[in-house]
């Protein structure tokens, strides 16, 4: 016996000599085998698990299953210490001897677990991976109380998870996750309980909601069963909760009329020169207040009781403040510009866009764009067909006449220094304008855009009569600007247009069309310093002539 124990110890220590620079005889690591190898080949190996890590944890349970990335699940592999592990050798002589006679030995990829990502993780699963509680509520059909009774389910154990997760992520295969029972929080006898007390009561009357302004909304029975239930309070009770989505939907429309919008500070030059007129703050129903109420009252008092609670709301600020408009500095006229000469039809259009952008204020930084401001100028809004400029020529169209307005504007926030953001003249001179110095605009294609480029803000006002409009803009004067018109050169012939007779075909002589520049010079209204300096140059088409034939 003795002398078998020497030679199984000769024999023992021998291998550990041949072997120690190489892994263990008969490991696996992850189903992979791994006995027998030089640190090179068992590199191999490990590299073959750090491929693994990249693809989905395929979870299993007896409720469910579900693919997840490993990173979700908090799980990183560490390659360096797996190698480390794997090359080192047994100290245990059986199962050294184990491993010399074929069987095999199983070491375990080191594998870092992060628990709050795993618990996350596990927790958003559930819907496929656990078999949920059914907590006790009581609902309503009606205005019957409906029982909903607990019954007990099972979920995911975290820590036998994480181990499992450990040992059998890198192998490859689906991984069975370790289920335990849970309870609901709530009784049986707490549904029952509930049922008859809190739950009929809250249905056994009317309810009124008392709004602003001494309005008032009465709340039916039915009503309040269609949005109130009652589920688990935590603490193994059940609390009245109003569905705030159904809530909304039934109680807002009929409580709109007791809020207020905000209306932010403007401005009013009727006197003369800008005053403010103050902002009015607005107020929306706060629903999760009012929600609260309406629970605590309908549950807590009986059919005999006044049932009232009171609308609880939520101030909305207006966004420009009555302070905030009076340090703006609105307070004398920065730029004005006036033209004449429209038609009735186009006046009217005129009117129109004129009284829209009456009032609109330019805050410093921010940019106003003409067909942003207006909207829509069609029929539905008001305007009337009148001539306007298509493909070269004369014709009528619906808001015709508005470019005459959007010269008059892009002249004014010119002549008030203000950034030229865009803007594009006529194709052909209208001798009623400015050369190079006016715009047109057409809605979808065509607009005037400027930014108000100062550190004050800009109140734009609007005037109309019959025969002119005129825009002002009110600020603080921060600089002069000049306007410098070039001479016409490079003149076009026009050329002859034949188009049917009818509405549509405006007979004209036509005119020559030419190439001109306008220069805008901008000074530093203090100092007289020339700021900066602009020139456009601007090229006419001939207005063609056109013969109704």
């Amino acid at each position: 016996m003795v002398g078998a124990l020497a030679v199984v110890s000769v024999v023992l220590a021998t291998d550990l000599v041949l072997t120690k620079d190489q892994t263990a005889r008969g490991v696996v690591v992850a189903g992979v085998p791994a006995g027998h190898l030089d640190r090179d080949e068992a590199q191999k190996v490990v590299d073959e698990l750090s491929a693994r890590t990249t693809e989905p944890v395929w979870l299993r349970t007896e409720s469910g299953t579900a693919m997840v990335d490993a990173e979700a699940l908090g799980l990183t592999f560490d390659p360096a210490a797996t190698l480390d592990r794997l090359m080192e050798q047994p100290k245990n002589p059986f199962t050294r001897l184990a491993g010399m006679v074929g069987m095999s030995a199983t070491v375990d990829p080191v594998v870092h677990i992060d628990r709050a990502a795993l618990d996350r993780t596990l927790d958003d699963r559930q819907p496929t991976l656990e078999k949920a509680a059914v907590e006790g509520a009581v609902r309503y059909e009606g205005v019957t109380p409906v029982e909903v009774m607990p019954v007990a389910g099972e979920r995911v154990a975290h820590d036998a998870a994480a181990a499992t997760l450990a040992e059998r992520w890198l192998d490859g295969q689906p991984i069975d996750l370790p289920l335990e029972d849970f309870d609901p929080t709530v009784s049986a006898d707490v549904v029952r309980a509930t049922a008859a007390g809190p739950a009929a009561r809250a249905v056994a009357g009317p309810l009124t909601l008392k709004g602003s302004d001494g309005k008032s909304v009465r709340v039916e029975p039915a009503q309040l069963g269609s949005i109130l239930s009652f589920g688990p309070d935590g603490q193994g009770g059940l609390r009245p909760v109003i569905d705030p989505e159904k809530g909304a939907a039934l109680l807002g429309p009929r409580l709109a009329a007791t809020e207020r919008k905000p209306v932010d500070a403007t401005f009013s030059v009727r006197t003369g020169s800008p005053t403010v007129v103050p902002a009015r703050d607005g107020a929306r129903v706060d629903w999760t207040k009012t929600f609260a109420s309406i629970a605590a009252v309908a549950t807590g008092a009986d059919a005999s009781d006044e049932r009232v609670v009171a609308v609880a709301y939520k101030p909305l600020p207006a966004r420009l403040t009555t302070d905030a408009a009076r340090n703006l500095g609105v307070r004398e006229v920065v730029g004005e510009f006036t033209t004449s000469g429209f038609t009735s039809a186009s006046g009217e259009n005129i009117r129109l866009v004129a009284e829209e952008v009456d009032g609109a204020l330019v805050l410093p930084g921010k940019t106003f764009s003409l067909n942003t401001h207006t909207g829509p100028r069609g029929t539905a809004q008001g305007y009337v067909t009148s001539t306007i400029i298509d493909h070269g020529h004369a014709a009528k169209a619906v808001g015709g006449g508005i470019s005459q307005f959007a010269t008059t504007l892009y002249n004014a926030s010119y002549f008030a220094g203000l950034e030229d953001v865009d803007h594009t003249e006529h194709s052909y001179y209208i001798s009623r304008y400015p050369e190079a110095r006016e715009a047109t605009v057409f809605e979808g294609a065509i607009d005037l855009v400027f930014r108000n480029n100062t550190p004050h803000g800009v109140y734009i006002e609007t005037n109309w009569t019959p025969s002119d409009v005129t825009v002002r803009m009110w600020s603080t004067t921060t600089m002069d600007v000049e306007s410098i018109t070039g001479t016409r050169h490079a003149y076009t012939e026009p050329p002859l247009v034949k188009l049917p007779k009818g509405d549509d075909c405006m007979a004209s002589s036509g005119s020559r069309g030419f190439t001109t520049s306008n220069t805008r010079v901008i000074s530093d209204a203090t100092s007289g310093a020339e700021v900066r300096r602009h020139t456009r140059t601007v090229k006419y088409d001939p207005e063609p002539k056109v013969a109704c034939v």
